[in-house]
This record gives structure tokens, C-alpha cells and sequence, in this order.
């Protein structure tokens, strides 16, 4: 059994920011492309060091998000699998643990597509920078967009129409000069691209919509984050050998994709139980690189996981009758009802918030259930979570009850760390983010 005595990543002296920003040192990889409120790769260093896994082991990410965990793994050598049931970070972290391409090809090839694109832009008119001049005064020119099912699945106003008219002419390029084998990584420059500069898109706690600008350039950025792409190519690719599998597939569901007793450490971040669509965080780069087309795609998208904000609430959700004998969720759930009642909310939504509560429990439930049998005996556990307040100023301690199920599942709670704090936008109570820490004892 290893040792755990003493583990304790307690860094509740810092702020929010400091504790969440990424270390220049880490950037390589992992800025390809990230979610804004991701745990820093450090944190993944830190459990990696304290569980004592080393090259050999396997670590697994059942909640991979963009890959955090999987390719700070890869570049300690040591193999990993992730699970992502939203196709955007699904394809983001399976690329960004391919290091097999050949990064000048890589250069050349986006050269190419530059090249092509800048050239159709300008034969109707179009500059790529709003600095340049346009090439005529563009009179007449039809600006391409998207089918209207897919422009309605978009934030109003996320991208404006010029920008998104040099984005699509460049995937159309992409499209017909595809290189199978560096296809992914041109495609996830752009995604990046996208969020980062080319959309009007506004990044906090939840993700909004910035000051809209009426023109951006679409081709350069993404030709540089191509090029960076390549440049951590060639630095990392001596570690590209280190198994990293990503499987897109629901959390809640492992025991079909992984072997039994193959893992010896869980390090991931599972969603919240909260209002956050987390949908929503990656609907401008899904829509446009074609992942959800329509709001049937985005439905069977939301039912792949957790119930962790009331819209992804469907009728036939039954999780929460894994939790029907637990007191403290039925309290808070109660209590939430309770308040709706009395503050006279009426809307569907607010009328979900306590079922979503019990669902969101008993989908982790689920998830922490069906991880028994592919843990290896003696394997350690960290789960970063957060307290909430979101329904109706109702706290709900997440790791404190996450713990609770953990352990009268079998599991041995090792202690829970407090990662960082930050202040609830409703209450300006301060709420923790914890690191829950487990050992499955086999």
C-alpha cells in the first residue's frame, strides 16, 4: 500500500487567478487549446508526486475535459487514459497527446492552406487584417454563414459576420487540401483561434459575450497557433511514445471500455452541480468545426452527462434514485424546494433545481460505482470539486458529500485538501474548491 500520510496540497493562502494560472514553463502542449477554468498542470504534478506514481503506472481521467491530466502524464512518461462524453474536448485532448506528427510538414502544409485562402479572400474583396485596406469596397459581395439551425445553436452575436465569413472560406480550404494526418491539429489552431481572438467571445466564471467586433483576422492567428503547435511538437516528441488513449464515451459507463484492476490513480475534475452548461463553453468552435450541427446533436450531447445544471434534465433520468437513502442530499434538495416555494419561482427551471441536485449526486454515484472494478487495489483518487450556492443561495458542500458516497461505496476517504477559494457572485460567501483524496482498498 503506498503511503499517504502527510498529503496535503493545501494553497488556500493564494487567489483564485494565481492558483489557476498556468506556469510558463507549462505551456507547452497543454495552450494548444484550454478550458479557461481548467486545474493547472501543476496540480496534476503534485498528485502524481504524493500517490508516487512513476512511469509504469496508469493514471486515468474519467472527466478529461481538454487533457490536462493526460498530457502532463505523457510528459512524465507515464501512460494515461481520459473519458470525455462533449465531442469538442473529446477531439481537443485526443490531439493534444498525438505527438507523432512531423511538425515541418505540419508548417508546410498550413503554409499552403494560408496561401490558398488569403487568395479566394481577396478575389471578393476581403482583407484577412482590419488594418488592411480592403481590395475593392466589397459593394455586392455575399458574406458565406452557416445553415440557420446551426447559426441558432450559436451564442447571439458570438462571431460577426465577416469574421465568420474568412472562418468558413479557410475550412472550406482545409476541407479540400485535407491532410489525413495533420488534420486534427490545423483544426484544433483554429478552434483555439476562435475563442481566443477571432470570436467576441467573453471568458469569467460562465462564458459571455464581449464588446462584438466587426472584423478580425482569421487567418494569421491561426496560422500561429499552427506554428506553435509544431514548435511543441518538436520539443516534446522524444515523450511520444507513452500510451495516452482517449475514449469518447459517458463517465458514468467504464467498466465496458477499460480492463479490470488496470488503473493505479484517478486524477480528474467532474463538473460542478450548478447552472454552468458547460455545452455552452464550446458551442462557437463545436458548431463551426462541425461536432453539433443541430439541437438533436446537442440533446444527445447533453445526455451523455452528468446532470450537473438543470438543462441537461430529461424525464427518464433515473440517477437519482442511487441516492434516495442519503439524508444530507435529501435535506439540501428539500430545503432548495422549500426556498422555491417560498420566494414564488415558478419557472421550469428553478422548478428543477432540486431534482438536478439528487440527479448530479447520483450520477457521480454511478460513476464511482461502475470505477471499482478497473482499480487496481490500493489505487489513490483525486477529484477536484466545489462548494455551490447556485440554487437559490442553498450551499451545497460538494466534496464533503462526494466523500460521503465515496466511502459507503468502499471507498477510503483519505482526507479532502482545500485547493483554493473564491467568492459566490449571489452570496460574496467565500466557497472552497477542494481536491477530494480516496483509496480504493480492492
Amino acid at each position: 500500500m503506498r503511503s499517504t500520510e502527510g498529503l496535503n496540497l493545501s494553497i488556500s493562502t493564494r487567489s483564485v487567478v494565481e492558483n489557476n494560472k498556468i506556469r510558463p514553463e507549462d505551456r507547452c502542449v497543454h495552450d494548444w487549446y484550454r478550458f479557461v477554468l481548467s486545474f493547472p498542470p501543476h496540480l496534476v504534478d503534485d498528485y502524481l508526486s504524493s500517490f508516487g506514481i512513476l512511469p509504469g503506472g496508469r493514471v486515468l481521467d474519467p472527466f478529461c475535459g481538454t487533457g490536462t491530466t493526460l498530457v502532463e502524464c505523457k510528459k512524465l512518461g507515464i501512460a494515461s487514459v481520459g473519458i470525455e462524453a462533449n465531442p469538442m474536448a473529446y477531439f481537443a485532448s485526443a490531439t493534444k497527446v498525438d505527438w507523432g506528427i512531423d511538425p515541418n510538414a505540419l508548417v508546410t502544409h498550413a503554409e499552403r492552406v494560408a496561401r490558398t485562402t488569403l487568395k479566394r479572400l481577396k478575389a471578393v474583396g476581403v482583407a484577412d487584417s482590419p488594418d488592411e485596406e480592403p481590395f475593392t469596397d466589397g459593394s455586392g459581395r455575399i458574406l458565406l454563414t452557416l445553415p440557420p439551425e446551426s447559426m441558432r445553436l450559436l451564442l447571439k452575436d458570438s462571431i460577426s459576420p465577416l469574421p465568420l465569413h474568412k472562418t468558413l472560406v479557410l475550412l472550406a480550404v482545409l476541407n479540400e487540401q485535407r491532410d489525413e494526418r495533420l488534420d486534427a491539429h490545423e483544426r484544433l489552431a483554429l478552434a483555439k483561434a476562435l475563442v481566443s481572438s477571432i470570436g467576441n467571445l467573453h471568458f469569467g466564471p460562465e462564458v459571455g459575450i464581449g464588446k462584438p467586433k466587426p472584423d478580425a483576422a482569421v487567418v494569421a492567428p491561426w496560422l500561429a497557433h499552427v506554428r506553435q503547435v509544431a514548435d511543441d511538437v518538436d520539443e516534446v516528441s522524444e515523450s511520444g511514445e507513452t500510451e495516452s488513449a482517449v475514449h469518447f464515451a459517458d463517465s458514468r459507463s467504464l467498466s465496458d471500455l477499460l480492463e479490470p484492476c488496470s488503473i493505479d490513480a484517478v486524477i480528474t475534475s467532474p463538473p460542478y452541480p450548478n447552472e454552468k452548461d458547460y455545452t455552452r463553453t464550446t458551442r462557437l468552435e463545436s458548431v463551426l468545426l462541425g461536432f453539433v450541427t443541430d439541437r438533436q446533436a446537442l440533446r444527445d450531447l447533453k445526455q451523455g452527462l452528468v446532470r450537473s445544471n438543470t438543462r441537461n434534465v430529461y424525464k427518464r433520468d433515473s440517477d437519482d434514485e442511487l441516492v434516495a437513502d442519503n439524508a444530507e442530499i435529501q435535506r439540501i434538495a428539500d430545503e432548495i424546494e422549500k426556498r422555491r416555494i417560498e420566494m414564488g419561482k415558478t419557472s421550469g427551471f428553478e422548478r428543477l433545481y432540486a431534482r438536478v441536485t439528487k440527479l448530479y449526486f447520483g450520477g457521480m454515484a454511478r460513476h464511482l460505482s461502475d470505477l471499482r472494478s478497473i482499480l487496481r487495489p490500493g489505487a489513490l483518487l483525486a477529484y477536484v470539486v466545489g462548494d455551490q450556492a447556485s440554487y437559490l443561495r442553498v450551499m451545497i458542500r460538494t466534496g464533503q458529500l462526494l466523500a460521503g458516497i465515496a466511502e459507503s461505496l468502499g471507498y477510503e476517504v483519505v482526507g479532502i485538501d482545500l485547493f483554493r477559494t473564491r467568492m459566490a457572485t449571489a452570496t460574496r460567501e467565500q466557497l472552497r474548491e477542494e481536491v477530494v483524496l480516496l483509496r480504493w482498498p480492492g
